[in-house]
């Protein structure tokens, strides 16, 4: 399966029609919702504080989530953040890999959307020990409580292309290792 990540905008009117399609199983529905609710959540028109992403799998939707900051980050969250909510992997695709995926491409592309922002965060019923087995398995970070009893993950963002994470100036050399390491992980 060919996947791309993209926003919500970018999506064409037959692909908004296919993304209702997305239904996670009944037992994820108190803790992510359904597709309806979150697709509720975005703005009729775009606002700078909140976006909706779209994994797409050969062209087909098969998941989705809002990502927000400022002036929509969540109280809990940090300066600096962006949010993740109602993260959807569509059930008949989950246990593929698509929801490693979805993560991967939005921490690597991120920057392109949103340069300021230096991590991830979420909230996670303590309740629901798949998604933090998920989560903590993909390199989040539990750092204690987010609110009422949710736990709170976070995920550093790997600096932008070209920019080393030492913070030294990118050489020549070091930006097309980089660019060579990206183009082989979308092998």
């Amino acid at each position: 399966m060919l996947t791309r990540l993209c926003t919500y905008d970018d999506l064409t009117a037959e692909q908004r029609q296919q993304l209702r399609a997305i239904n996670v199983h009944p037992e994820q529905l108190p803790y992510c919702g359904d597709i309806e609710c979150a697709l509720y959540s975005l703005p009729a028109t775009p606002h700078a504080g909140i976006k909706g992403f779209v994994l797409l799998g050969d062209d087909l939707p098969v998941a989705f989530l809002l990502l927000k900051r400022a002036p929509l980050l969540a109280h809990w969250a940090e300066p600096g953040s962006a949010t993740v909510h109602a993260f959807q992997v569509d059930k008949r695709l989950q246990g593929q890999g698509i929801g490693k995926t979805c993560l991967n491409l939005l921490a690597r592309q991120l920057h392109g959307y949103w340069p300021e922002i230096n991590q991830l965060m979420l909230s996670v019923s303590p309740f629901n020990t798949s998604a933090l087995h998920f989560y903590k398995g993909q390199g989040w970070i539990e750092g204690g409580e987010a609110y009422q009893g949710e736990r709170c993950l976070t995920l550093a963002l790997p600096p932008p292309l070209g920019e080393p994470a030492s913070g030294l100036k990118a050489s020549p050399s070091h930006a097309r290792t980089e660019s060579s390491r990206l183009i082989e992980n979308r092998r």
